[in-house]
Order: structure tokens, then sequence, then C-alpha cells
């Protein structure tokens, strides 16, 4: 992966940060990065997300999945436990001939379409959740169940799951022999897409999983004590520098089609990680060159509070453009459209530039398993890099668990999902005694009808 900042120093923009201030802040990110050197050697919680690419098991994965030859597979998960395994997938996997399909929210409409068309009889069940109890899993998962069952389908036959040691989806794999997966140790959900977490999907539809770790080892082995010669600290400082400066919007915009859940992927990421304390950058999500005709009007001409990452492959597939007759479309013919994107991709940095708006660029190689996998882990290592700078707990989500306790209480559900086992075990509250589900009996309302 190479990471162009020319266009965030502040001689080019404004925001921006100078060549001075660049030099004295990599001499924090030398020390954030013995703090996360030692984070990966001791295998401390979050910072052992980023040993995944040397002990992820591609072999034990693939031999959970062997036998399966679907048509599709559904991924029933949320949030970290859904969203890594579609960036994948749809940026490595297009030409499969099996479809992936996620269940990572509970609208009832958008359930009972999917069900309705999926070819249930064909399709192997993914379901994923650590403690085995996330609330929308796994009322999504008995959902689909009850479906096959309806269907004269044999769910148990097409079911593999990813969970804990312990909890309701590691008994029910027991009792039912399922092909069952250890959610690794240590690592949030959202750090999770080079494990068997996100890897499953991928493994059925034959994408290569040793490439992908083999590039986010590449991205480990990169990493050095200054962001000169690290592109993930490079990219993590940057965006960190132009946010204490004013730029606190992050606009994520991959100029490829197969990248568009990537930019969903990292608004978790950099969202859930860095939103702490009062402060954090707020991701957006736009795809180019779509949105250049549309976003990029308040990119270049609203605020001056955005940081544009625009991101994309060197290398792309033909397509030519046929020629024409057409007087005013003669400068197409004998053209590519991979051409014409990339020079709508450089037209948006020139023109960020030109109103002295800052940018950055990122390159991979190709839309390759090695290049995919690079581009997630020194994404990852970006954000917490980004984190040690801020001086946040990046590895926690409060206010998330916050908002898991409400809804938990409203449903009567019991004590935190969050809580351990044996905290679960010895609880007294009774069902639904969530002091965060009372705060939405005191919600103020005014009401326009």
């Amino acid at each position: 992966m190479q990471i162009d900042i020319g266009n965030a120093l502040s001689s080019e923009a404004d925001p921006g940060i100078s060549r001075s201030d660049l030099d004295d802040l990599d001499e924090r990110v030398a020390d954030a990065h013995d703090r996360i050197a030692r984070g990966m050697a001791d295998d401390e919680f979050g910072y052992a997300s980023l040993n995944l690419p040397e002990r992820a098991d591609a072999a034990e994965i693939e031999a959970a999945v062997d036998g399966f030859d679907p048509e599709a597979v559904l991924t029933v998960g949320i949030g970290g436990s859904a969203l890594g395994a579609v960036t994948i997938t749809e940026a490595l996997a297009a030409d499969s001939p099996v479809d992936h399909y996620a269940l990572d929210n509970v609208d009832p409409a958008h359930v009972n379409r999917l069900l309705d068309d999926l070819p249930l009889a064909e399709t192997v069940v993914h379901v994923v959740s650590r403690s085995g109890t996330t609330a929308e899993t796994l009322a999504n998962f008995l959902v689909v169940r009850e479906a096959m069952e309806s269907a004269g389908v044999d769910w148990s036959e097409q079911t593999v799951v990813t969970t804990g040691e312990s909890g309701p989806l590691r008994e029910l794999a027991e009792t039912e022999d399922l092909p069952a997966l250890d959610v690794p140790e240590g690592v949030p959900g959202r750090f999770s897409a080079l494990s068997t977490v996100g890897l499953v999907p991928a493994a059925i539809m034959g994408v290569d999983l040793e490439g992908l770790l083999a590039g986010g080892r590449a991205g480990a082995d990169a990493l050095a004590d200054s962001l000169y010669d690290c592109p993930a600290y490079a990219y993590g400082a940057v965006a960190y520098a132009l946010d204490e400066r004013g730029a606190s919007v992050n606009a994520m915009m991959p100029y490829v089609e197969g990248l568009e859940s990537f930019a969903e992927w990292f608004a978790q990421l950099w969202a859930e990680s860095l939103g702490k304390d009062g402060g954090g950058q707020t991701p957006a999500r736009a795809l180019g060159a779509t949105d250049q005709h549309s976003q990029l009007q308040l990119y270049r001409a609203g605020p001056r509070d955005k940081l544009v990452t625009v991101v994309r492959p060197r290398e792309r597939p033909e397509c030519p453009i046929p020629e024409t007759d057409v007087a005013d479309l003669e400068y197409l013919g004998g053209q590519d459209l991979g051409t014409l994107l990339d020079a709508e991709f450089e037209a948006t940095e020139a023109s960020l530039a030109a109103a002295e708006r800052p940018s950055v660029r990122v390159e991979i190689d190709a839309m390759d398993a090695v290049s995919v996998g690079r581009l997630l882990f020194d994404m990852e290592v970006a954000c917490v890099l980004a984190g040690e700078l801020y001086g946040v707990e990046t590895f926690d989500q409060p206010a998330v668990e916050w908002g898991k306790n409400a809804a938990r209480g409203l449903l009567g559900g019991g004590v935190s999902e969050s809580d351990d086992s044996e905290a679960r075990r010895s609880a007294e509250r009774s069902d639904g005694d969530f002091e965060e589900a009372d705060a939405v009996a005191e919600k103020t309302t005014l009401v326009v009808d």
C-alpha cells in the first residue's frame, strides 16, 4: 500500500499540517509504535488483532467448510461480525458462482424479502456471535432456521458457527454437531476481518485466504518507528493531525465498486474506535466517481472541516470504450473505462487541491487478495495509531454497550451480554432491570402531526 499525503500539507491545504509539525508529530509516532509493538508482543486485548495475519489458520477455516457446494452463503451477524466478511467477498469474489448475503439488521421487511429470494436448500448459513447472545444476531438466526424448517430444509446440515468458548451458540453447535470455529481471543469485532469471523464466506466462495493473510503479514512487516517509513502510520498520523486542526470529517472515497463496502467497514472501525471523550473524526462514505457528481460539491465548497481519502488500485481490468462518430463524444472513443475512472480520480484530487482542501491518496497494487489484505490490516493499524495519539481506549465501545443494554432491557433480556458468564450466573437483578432502558421512558417529546 502506498500513501501520498502531499495534498494534506499546510502549503497546499487549509486545514493542513506543516512539514515541521509533521516532524514533531513523528516523535510521538515513534513512542506510539513502541506501545503498539509491546501490545502485540504481549498479546494484549485489542493489540492482539494485529497478530491475526500471523496466527489465523486458513487451513482450519477451509476444513470447516469443506464439503459445502452451495449457491449462496448467508452471514448472520452484526457490525464487525458481518462487515468484514462482506467487505472481503465484495472486493474479491465478484466472479464466484456463490452469492454472499448478510443479515446484519433486524428490519422485518428486509429479512422477509431476503428469505423469500434465497434458495434456502442451497444456502449455507454462517452465524457469528462471540457471546452467543447478541440479540439481533440470534433473533435473525432463529428466523432463518424456522424459514429453512418450513421449506423442508435441514438447517443443521447447512450451518457453520463462529462463537466463543461458551454460550448458547457453542452449546447449539455441540448438540447439533455443527462445524464450529472459535472467535479469536482479545480481538474486538471490528478488528476481526482477517480471522474466522470474516473469512468463512470467503473460503466458501473460493477466495485466496492465504493471500489475504500474506497481505496482512506484509503490513505487519512494514511497521516502523516513523510515519515516513510506514504507510499505515502515515495515514493514521495525518488523519489525527488534520482532525486536531479542524478536519473533523473523514470522507472515505474509493474509486472502485469492489471497495464500496470497505468504506462502510472503515466507518465502523474509525467511529467506534476513536469516538471517545468528546472527540474523534466522523467518517463519511462516498464512492468515486458516482459521488464526485454530488458530494464533491460539499467537500470542495462547503465548510473546511473535511479530509477526503481517495482510494484506488493501480491495475484495473480492461473495458474499451467503442469509437463513435458523435462529435462531442469522439474524445471518449478508443479510451478505456479504467482510464476514464482514473482521470476522474485525479480530477477530484486536483479539484480539492485547487480549493485548498486536504486529501490523502491511498493506492493498492490491484484488487487481489494480497492487496486487499494489506489494505484492511493497514487501516486497522492506522486506527490503532490514531487512538494512541488521541489518548483514548481504542478497543472499547461503552456507548455501543449502553445502547445494547437499553434495547435488551426493553425486551426483558436480563443481564447484559457484556457481563461475563460468572456475573451472568450470579446476577440478582431481574429481567429488563436496566437503567439504560429506564432512560427510554424519560425521553422528551415534542410531536408535530
